[in-house]
């Protein structure tokens, strides 16, 4: 029997230029947003997108899983006021 994972991961990281860029780990689903909300607004729905009327077994997820953002962050010193 195979084990179904029930969280898609994903990260999500400050762009290049401007922006935010949000990466999944376990499908082929990477998008972007001028906001860290709307960035996570549009990965929730590329994700929806990616898995319609597809059987998310074939991806080795459970039935409606779960997506897990992590933030990437430089750790950079806070600039003094």
């Amino acid at each position: 029997m195979r084990h179904l994972q029930q969280n898609i991961h994903a990260i999500l990281r400050p762009g290049e230029e401007h922006g935010y860029v949000a990466e999944c780990m376990e499908i082929a689903v990477v998008t972007q947003g001028p906001t860290i909300d709307e960035t996570v607004q549009n990965l929730k729905e590329a994700v929806n997108l990616h898995l319609e009327d597809e059987n998310a077994a074939d991806f080795g997820l459970r039935e409606q899983p779960i997506l897990v953002i992590t933030m990437e962050i430089d750790p950079a010193p806070a600039q003094a006021s």
